[in-house]
């Protein structure tokens, strides 16, 4: 057992049965009453953000958390997806709902999976900021069409749809960020 004084960013605690990774956190020491800690907490299950205040020195559990490297290599399914330890191996299988930006893998992609360490629990699966992935369908492009800030839909070779600028054709390589979707570059091809 740990305790408020233990606190740091990024540190990964049991509060009431959930799990929950500390963002930030102040210790507090009014001129009146007792000291206490104010925290801003994220659930590692569904991502919400909680604001908490403890009471400075009580007792908090620690959960061992650990990121490791896997490659993505396929999906089963609309909501299986497999992948490999590149150190061991050792292949493993996550629900959907467990990943970041699904619409956005493809094979031989590397992502990092957070795993609960004593229970060997996956917890949640981030892809990379940023993903290159080829156009499989959109309108044709306008040549020179560069200056405005138009959009047009576009389907990508993982299936999913994103905006991009009005010169980008079928068969080029764009860059997505995977954290909300948008369209970033086209990647020169060499």
């Amino acid at each position: 057992m740990a305790t408020t004084a233990d606190f740091k960013n990024g540190l990964c605690i049991k509060h009431n049965n959930q799990l929950w990774k500390i963002e930030s956190f102040q210790h507090v020491k009014p001129g009146k009453g007792p000291a206490f800690v104010r925290t801003k907490m994220r659930n590692l299950h569904t991502s919400r953000i909680l604001e908490n205040t403890f009471t400075a020195g009580v007792k908090i559990e620690v959960v061992r958390i650990e990121n490791r490297t896997y490659q993505f290599l396929y999906r089963e399914g609309e909501t299986t997806f497999h992948f490999m330890n590149q150190k061991n191996y050792e292949q493993i299988a996550i629900e959907k709902s467990l990943i970041n930006a699904p619409d956005f893998l493809i094979e031989g992609n590397t992502v990092d999976i957070m795993f609960h360490a004593e229970k060997e629990q996956p917890l949640s699966c981030t892809l990379p900021q940023n993903v290159k992935l080829k156009i499989v369908y959109t309108e044709p492009g306008e040549k020179g069409n560069t200056a405005t800030n138009a959009m047009k839909p576009a389907k990508t070779e993982t299936g999913a749809e994103i905006k991009v600028p009005l010169f980008i054709n079928e068969n080029d390589i764009v860059k997505v960020d995977t954290s909300n979707g948008n369209y970033i570059e086209r990647v020169k091809s060499n």
